[in-house]
């Protein structure tokens, strides 16, 4: 299905454990925001808002803490743009 940009390190792990969806509630924040920023995404810092812009998509994701990990509910928009845009493919 998708070849992981990053091969099988934590960030291509971690990406077959953001698309599996088994584990929404249990994916670390700082993991997230590696993972983004490992993807090309532009990270700006808003008071508690971690807004991500990443040229050619249309939608900038957003992300809170939750405690230490990311809100399972910005993990699956996370997951969205992964399939719409086809984030994580090799070339």
């Amino acid at each position: 299905m998708f070849k992981a940009v990053l091969g099988m390190s934590r960030y291509g792990q971690l990406l077959q454990k953001i698309l599996s969806g088994r584990s929404d509630a249990h994916i670390r924040f700082d993991e997230l925001r590696a993972l983004l920023k490992a993807m090309g995404f532009d990270e700006r810092i808003r008071g508690s808002h971690y807004i991500y812009r990443k040229q050619g998509l249309m939608e900038k994701p957003n992300l809170q803490r939750d405690g230490g990990h990311a809100k399972p509910y910005q993990v699956r928009q996370i997951r969205r743009l992964i399939l719409k845009y086809h984030l994580g493919e090799g070339d």
